[in-house]
């Protein structure tokens, strides 16, 4: 029994430093692992920046189509109340 007793904190000791020593490695890997992850982070948002004048371009021209679309369809919606109403005029007058 006195054999365990010195024994069993020894063997605790030791199993307490590797884990200890793990946790430190895991540790120093995971930061690794973050510093590359911002890196490409840091990679893709300049990309995404250089490419902004070219995605402010693109609205720019699909705000113009729009406004362009909606000018046609309001003229054809007035060509056409102005005809109904001259045929509705018409038909009152009979």
């Amino acid at each position: 029994m006195e054999y365990l007793s010195t024994v069993l904190p020894i063997i605790l000791y030791i199993l307490l430093i590797v884990l200890v020593v793990m946790l430190i490695v895991l540790t120093y890997k995971s930061i690794k692992i973050v510093d590359q992850v911002e890196s490409i982070a840091n990679d893709v948002d300049k990309k995404l920046k250089s490419l902004n004048a070219f995605f402010n371009a693109i609205d720019n021209f699909s705000d113009k189509i729009s406004i362009i679309s909606d000018r046609m369809v309001m003229m054809v919606t007035n060509l056409l109340s102005k005809i109904f109403k001259k045929n509705r005029k018409d038909d009152k007058n009979e």
